[in-house]
Parts: C-alpha cells; sequence; structure tokens
C-alpha cells in the first residue's frame, strides 16, 4: 500500500502532524481509523489511532498493544517513533509476514502526542504549576532569538569553575587549593534572564511550570511535596486522564510502550520497589521480552528502581508504566530514545549517576564527537551583553537538538529498530482460537457439540501474574446463543473458564522443569435437543486474549 511517507529532516508541528494522522486514515481506512480521545490544557485535541484489519474483526475483539509518545514537551523523538511504526505497519500489510499477522489477528493502539500543548511550545510551557506567579530571580528564556538555549558563563573570582587546560571551551571543576594566580573563574548558569536583580546574588526560583505529567498517573502517587511535579491530585491533568479513561475503556491492551528520550535505554517497573517485588513469572517474562528488545534495538533493558533513579534515596512515584503494570497487570516499558555518551564511544557508564558526576574525559569525548559530526551541538564561548550582567559569554551544548532529541541523520535509522520491538511485543499477546468444533449426532432430534479452544500466544490470557493478583482481568466466558426450540440437556449456557496459559515458561531445555501439561487448551460440550438443521451460535470471549464466534448446524 502506498500512504504519505515520514518525514526525518524536521519535527511535525500540531497542525502538520493531525493532516499527516487524517491523510493515513484516509488513505488506508480498512487498517486505520483516526480519534480523539480528550483535550489537552489549551484544548488541542489528543490523537489516537487504531491499526487493525478491520475485515478480521473488530479492534475490541483483539489483543492490543499501547504506544504512547511526547508526553515529556520537547521529546519530539518520540512522535516521529510512534510514526515510523504506524507507517511500517501501514506499508507493509500484505507484503511483511509479521505485520500482515499481527494486523490480521491484534491491534495497534498509538497515541503519537500525549502532551500537545508541550510540544507545540517547547519551552515556552504555559501551565503554571505549582506556582501562579514566576518567583524573583533567573528566567531561562532565548535571549538572543537564535532558537536556542544554551549556558551563560560569567568572570568571577569566587567562581566555581575553570578552562580545562587543553579544551578551553569545555569547563571543570576549579581544585579546592585553587587561588587567584589559576583565574579566571566562572559562574555557569542557564541563558536567561534575572527578574529583580538586585546586583550581587542571583536566585534560582522554581520553575513557574513545573508539572511533570508522567508523575501524575495513580500508581504510587505522591504529593508535591514528595515528587516534584505530580500535579495536584492523580489523573488532574487532562492529558494523563484522557489516557487512563482511553487504557481502561480497551481492556484489550496487554502491554504498553511509551516513547521518551534520552539515554538508550528500555526501563521497566518497578520505579519504586525492587525485583523482588515481582511475581516470579511476570519478572521471568519482564527479563525475556526486554532482552529480546536489546537484541533488536541495542539499548539494555533495566530496571527503574536499581539502575534509573534519579537521586540515589528518592523513588520516581506517579509513573505511567507502574500503573499499567501494578494496576492493571499488563508489561509496560518506557524507552528512553538516543545516547550521546554511547556514539562518543563511552560505555560502562550508569545511566543517571553519570549525569550528576562523571571524568572530564567524558566531556572531552563528547565535545570531540560533536566538533566531528554536529558542530552545532556544543557552541564555543561567545560574547552577549546581557540586560541585568552586563557581559557575558554564551555557549555550550544545544541539549534540546542534541541531546532530548535525535538529529536528522541519524533520526530514522535510530527509531526504525523499535518498530520491530513493538510489533514482537503484540504478536506475544495471548490469541484465544477455536481448535476444534464439531456436532455428533446421539438420536433424531439430539445432539453433542464439541467446543476446542485453545492459547497459541505466548503469554497467558491473563497477561501477568500481576493482573490475576489485581483481579484486574477476567476469565474465559464461552455462551450459546440458541435459538427458540432449541433445549440445553447437558452443559452450561454460559461456562466460566479462567485463564489459559501460554509458552512463556517453557525452559530452554526439554528434560528438566517444563511443565508440558495442556493448560493452553480448553475442551467443553454441550447436549442439545432440538430439529435437524437447525443453527446455534457459540461465542467465547477473554477481554485480552480476543473474541472467537462460531455458528454451527445441528446435523
Amino acid at each position: 500500500m502506498s500512504v504519505q511517507p515520514v518525514a526525518y529532516d524536521h519535527f511535525y508541528a500540531y497542525d502538520e502532524l493531525s493532516d499527516m494522522l487524517r491523510t493515513w486514515a484516509e488513505e488506508a481506512p480498512r487498517l486505520c481509523t483516526l480519534e480523539s480521545i480528550g483535550g489537552s490544557y489549551e484544548g488541542r485535541e489528543i490523537w489516537l489511532l487504531t491499526l487493525t484489519n478491520r475485515e478480521t474483526g473488530d479492534h475490541l475483539d483483539k489483543p492490543a498493544l499501547l504506544i504512547e509518545a511526547n508526553i515529556h514537551s520537547m521529546e519530539w523523538t518520540g512522535c516521529t517513533a510512534a510514526l515510523h511504526l504506524v507507517h511500517k505497519l501501514l506499508i507493509g500489510h500484505g507484503d511483511d509476514e509479521l505485520v500482515t499477522r499481527a494486523l490480521d489477528t491484534r491491534v495497534f493502539y498509538v497515541i503519537p502526542r500525549l502532551n500537545p500543548d508541550g510540544a507545540e511550545h517547547g519551552l515556552e510551557e504555559r501551565r503554571p504549576y505549582p506556582h501562579e506567579e514566576q518567583g524573583d530571580g533567573l528566567r531561562v528564556e532565548d535571549l538572543d532569538g537564535d532558537g536556542r538555549v544554551l549556558d551563560m558563563r560569567l568572570e568571577d573570582p569566587n567562581g566555581p569553575w575553570r578552562r580545562h587546560p587543553d579544551e578551553q571551551k569545555l569547563l571543570v571543576r576549579r581544585e579546592p587549593v585553587d587561588g587567584p594566580d589559576d583565574a579566571p573563574f566562572y559562574r555557569l548558569l542557564p541563558e536567561g534572564r534575572i527578574e529583580n536583580y538586585d546586583g550581587v546574588t542571583i536566585k534560582i526560583p522554581p520553575p513557574l511550570e513545573g508539572l511533570d505529567l508522567n508523575r501524575n498517573f495513580p500508581a504510587e502517587w505522591a504529593p508535591e511535596h514528595e515528587q516534584r511535579g505530580a500535579g495536584p491530585y492523580p489523573t488532574s491533568e487532562p492529558e494523563v486522564r484522557a489516557m487512563v479513561q482511553a487504557v481502561t475503556a480497551r481492556p484489550n491492551i496487554t502491554g504498553h510502550i511509551a516513547y521518551h528520550t534520552f539515554s538508550g535505554v528500555h526501563l521497566r517497573p518497578y520505579a519504586g520497589r525492587p525485583d523482588e517485588d515481582f511475581p516470579t513469572p511476570d519478572l521471568r517474562a519482564y527479563q525475556l521480552i526486554g532482552a529480546r528488545g536489546t537484541e533488536l534495538t541495542g539499548y539494555p533493558a533495566v530496571s527503574v528502581f536499581h539502575d534509573f533513579k534519579y537521586e540515589p534515596k528518592q523513588t520516581i512515584k506517579g509513573g505511567a508504566h507502574d500503573w499499567m503494570y501494578d494496576h492493571l497487570g499488563v508489561f509496560s516499558w518506557t524507552t528512553e530514545f538516543w545516547s550521546p555518551q554511547r556514539q562518543a564511544g563511552l560505555s560502562g557508564y550508569h545511566f543517571t549517576d553519570w549525569i550528576r558526576d562523571h571524568p572530564i574525559e567524558d566531556d572531552v569525548a563528547l565535545v570531540k564527537w560533536a566538533d566531528k559530526n554536529y558542530p552545532g551541538a556544543y557552541v564555543d564561548w561567545y560574547e552577549f551583553e546581557h540586560p541585568e550582567l552586563g557581559r557575558v559569554e554564551l555557549g555550550g551544548w544545544d541539549t534540546i537538538n542534541y541531546w532530548f532529541n535525535i538529529p536528522f541523520d541519524r533520526l530514522e535509522d535510530e527509531v526504525a529498530p523499535h518498530s520491530d520491538w513493538a510489533l514482537f511485543h503484540l504478536l506475544i499477546s495471548p490469541l484465544l482460537e477455536a481448535r476444534s468444533l464439531d456436532v455428533e449426532r446421539l438420536g433424531e432430534t439430539s445432539f453433542l457439540v464439541r467446543l476446542g479452544l485453545q492459547n497459541s500466544g505466548w503469554l497467558p490470557t491473563n497477561v501477568t501474574e500481576k493482573a490475576v493478583e489485581r483481579k484486574a482481568v477476567r476469565g474465559l466466558e464461552v455462551k450459546l446463543d440458541l435459538p427458540e426450540g432449541v433445549r440445553l440437556v447437558g452443559g452450561e449456557l454460559k461456562t466460566e473458564a479462567g485463564q489459559l496459559k501460554g509458552r512463556f515458561d517453557k525452559r530452554s531445555t526439554t528434560w528438566w522443569g517444563n511443565d508440558e501439561s495442556t493448560g493452553d487448551l480448553l475442551k467443553l460440550e454441550w447436549v442439545l435437543e432440538a430439529p435437524q438443521n437447525t443453527e446455534i451460535g457459540i461465542e467465547a470471549q477473554h477481554p485480552r486474549a480476543g473474541t472467537v464466534r462460531r455458528r454451527v448446524t445441528l446435523r
């Protein structure tokens, strides 16, 4: 199928993004539908694409994977990655075996931009929280109008920074015993103006726009004094509320991947609890899914609690993937795209500890990488007449374009493997199928109906043990649709059949510890009295594994 391609030479503004989504829905109506799941703080529609082959069934009758992107305002890479997946699905159906099987038997839900206001404004986020007014002090902004917010350095005999002896544009910590002869020394600040400057002290007030939508979900939510950016209460923000409502209205969702930047890593729950708190089967499944993610994308898969704390003694509360797993019992991930460190040849570093402190040799390697590949990534210092401070110098990393987002010449290649991992994650979902259906005539007007069902997916129908623990998923339900004149003699009109196993717990060998029982299969029988050639209906439905409908003639 030929559909509008994705552009990888810029990031989409809201109107262009909306036009593209509408175009895809018009070009491929059999595979793609577009709807709004709600409005943003400023009234923009939050779009959700449903991708499945409508000729093989309704989307709610199939297992699903949710892709959610761009919850953070400037992480535009995530939106592009979501668009790459959608385009791959639309052009691949009918040609690519995995894509075809995925869309024929399952469904993708894709929210390309959960935070359309933030993405549109970038640094000009307009939602005041937790303060109504900006405090006195430094206000971050693009002073010289060059489209970048860099750093400011100003000479100060008491400044904590000095130039690197070999790489002059780099600043390093001054030594504890440095004296006047080792000057010049510098203070380092974000680019911006200073409100009500007293001529001596520079205050750094908390940001006026301090809300973090990915701290506003119900799981482990905590108020602002415990979790910065949490919002006044869980789902207080319309974007988060829209996603929570969309997810709960789609009980067929079996997994979730959120697209963020940066670090080059796949993150899994828990954010605030150790791996020991997982049900053992869930942890094993998480590790196996993560291993395939690493194999396909090159990104390691790690626990937030064990490997990605921003502060050693603090935990992240109110995040999406903890809510999806701990409350709903589906496997949920956060992919942080792009690692400049890895691009510069660094390895063996801790994802978050490195941001707090690292060897200056790492900075030298990064600057050399930038100078060779992206000369605009690290800006050499240039003079600027600051409205309050006088002569300062602007420079340093253009973090938005080269750290928070992937440079355009690498964008498509970097995000492409993640579409393959999303396909894998959907195709491991449980899938309810009819294994057999036959009728045996017992007498002139009596019949034995036998139905065999199977879960052909890798995961069990409940997806996780956590879902069973939380009572977040119903069991398999099978019911008969009998016309007038048919009497049920044996069996039940409606059968509650529990859960069916998957294959994920099979070990690497066939001789030790494997359970070869047929927990993935179910057989049901009914005895009916009816006139010959009567047609009856059977429906087997599981909210996460899908729905099977059959009609059979008694003869």
